[in-house]
Formats: C-alpha cells, sequence, structure tokens
C-alpha cells in the first residue's frame, strides 16, 4: 500500500489569489500543444500566428464544452435546481465527452475562417491533444479526484476522506493511458500523413478503449452510480459511441484523399 499524494492543490497562493494545480495542468497541455502544433503547422498550411489562433478557439471549446457537457451528462438535476450552477466552475466538474464536442465545434469553426475540410484540421489536432489529457489527470490526482475502486494490489492508494481501504489511483492509469500512451500511438502513427479522418477515428477509438478500460477500477460518480447490470457507468455509456465513430472515420477514410504534406 502506498500513501496517496500529499501535495497541496493550491500551486501559488499570493494574498487571496490562488492557483491551483488543475489550472495549471490546463497551461502545460496548451503549451505543449502550441510548441507541437508549430512543428508541423505547414503541413496543412498554417503559420505559428494560426496555432495561437487554433489553441484560442480550442480553449472556448475546451472550457465551455467542459463544463456544459459536465451539466448535462452528470450534473442536471443541479442545474435545474440552480440555473446558475453551470457558470461556477470553481466548484470543479469538467467532463471529457463534453470538452470534445467543444473542441469540434470550436475546430469546426476555425477551418471555416481557413477553408479547411474539418476533418483535415481535427486529424492535426489529434496528435497534439494527448499530452494536455494526460496533465489534467495529474491535476485531478493531485485534487483528490476520480477515486478508484477498491483493490489489494501493492499500489493501492487509501483516498482522502473515504477510509483506510487502498484504492486503485485510477486517475493515474488515465494520466498513463490517456497521455503518454495514446500520444505515442497519435504521434507515431501521424508521422507519415495519412488519409483524411484516419487519425480522428484513431484518436476516438484510443482514447474510447481507455477510458472504458479504466472505468473498471475508477469508482462511478455517487450521484450516478452504476446505471446498468451492476457495473456500467456513465462514462462507459458515454464512450462507446466514441469508439463506433472512430471505426466508421477509419473506415471512411480509405476512400479519402491524403491532403497534407510531410513537413
Amino acid at each position: 500500500m502506498i500513501n496517496y499524494s500529499t501535495i497541496d492543490p493550491v500551486a501559488i497562493a499570493i494574498g487571496p489569489l490562488q492557483v491551483h494545480w488543475y489550472g495549471l495542468m490546463y497551461v502545460v497541455g496548451f503549451v505543449a500543444a502550441w510548441w507541437l502544433g508549430c512543428r508541423r503547422a505547414a503541413r496543412i498550411g498554417l503559420t505559428r500566428d494560426d496555432i495561437g489562433d487554433l489553441l484560442f478557439y480550442a480553449a472556448i471549446g475546451v472550457v465551455a464544452g467542459g463544463r456544459l457537457g459536465y451539466a448535462l451528462f452528470y450534473g442536471l438535476d443541479q442545474w435545474f435546481a440552480d440555473p446558475l450552477w453551470v457558470f461556477k466552475v470553481w466548484d470543479g466538474g469538467m467532463s471529457f465527452h463534453g470538452g470534445l464536442i467543444g473542441v469540434f465545434i470550436a475546430a469546426w469553426l476555425f477551418a471555416r475562417r481557413k477553408q479547411l475540410a474539418i476533418l483535415t484540421l481535427t486529424d492535426f489536432i489529434a496528435p497534439l491533444a494527448p499530452i494536455g489529457l494526460g496533465a489534467g489527470r495529474i491535476g485531478n490526482f493531485i485534487n483528490h479526484e476520480l477515486p478508484g475502486r477498491v483493490t489489494s494490489l501493492p499500489w493501492g492508494m487509501p483516498y482522502p476522506g473515504m477510509g483506510p481501504e487502498p484504492r486503485h489511483p485510477s486517475a493515474l492509469y488515465e494520466a498513463l493511458l490517456e497521455g503518454l500512451v495514446l500520444f505515442c500511438i497519435m504521434w507515431w502513427a501521424s508521422a507519415e500523413p495519412k488519409a483524411r479522418g484516419f487519425l480522428s477515428g484513431l484518436f476516438l477509438i484510443s482514447y474510447g478503449v481507455f477510458r472504458f478500460v479504466v472505468e473498471f477500477f475508477r469508482m462511478p460518480d455517487a450521484h450516478i452510480g452504476f446505471i446498468a447490470f451492476g457495473w456500467v457507468t456513465m462514462g462507459m455509456v458515454l464512450t462507446l459511441p466514441m469508439i463506433a465513430l472512430g471505426a466508421v472515420m477509419i473506415a471512411w477514410s480509405r476512400h479519402q484523399p491524403v491532403d497534407a504534406k510531410r513537413a
């Protein structure tokens, strides 16, 4: 058994101003995406300034979509009880699936502005996202979020506020799979230009499979619990359409052009 992290969730405090590690993880993700994006911007005819604009669009999509997605998928009753609650982002509550939809809408708007095919742009974005996803999960771990189920494995950790039983560090599992492993897969697959839509489909399938697997080790949200058969979680339900859509996109990409140049 390993003791849980004792890192203070507040990274910097200056008087009433507090900067949380979770917020800094977003900064890490966007800086990494900007740096990686600049390296490959020429592939689809973008400049470094365009990458900065794209990340601005994406940041709005992540925050707005993530919050609205959480409200719709996990907190609808609370939203109905307090309509202004959705704006209280400091209370926590962000959904990956909502953030994904938000980023897609942002990418669609940016693609229209730059006269790019939307899947050309999402293929470009897909390899840039995993570092931010992994960093975000580390932020969850520091915040004592996403508790795992009880385990007897030697790396189990007593979760703060949930008794002495050791639990899976499920946030770290997600940081490893959705961050490091997914980045390696996407960066390797995108080393050479692929048919339009292939990388987007690969991202959806890979993330979906990783998330589905981790759901077996992660506690379901307390106010929702298991939604079917005593083991199906909301995360699993939301992930299955991603996997199916990813498979369709990869099949569809076989008939699409390779419209990016090597850079």
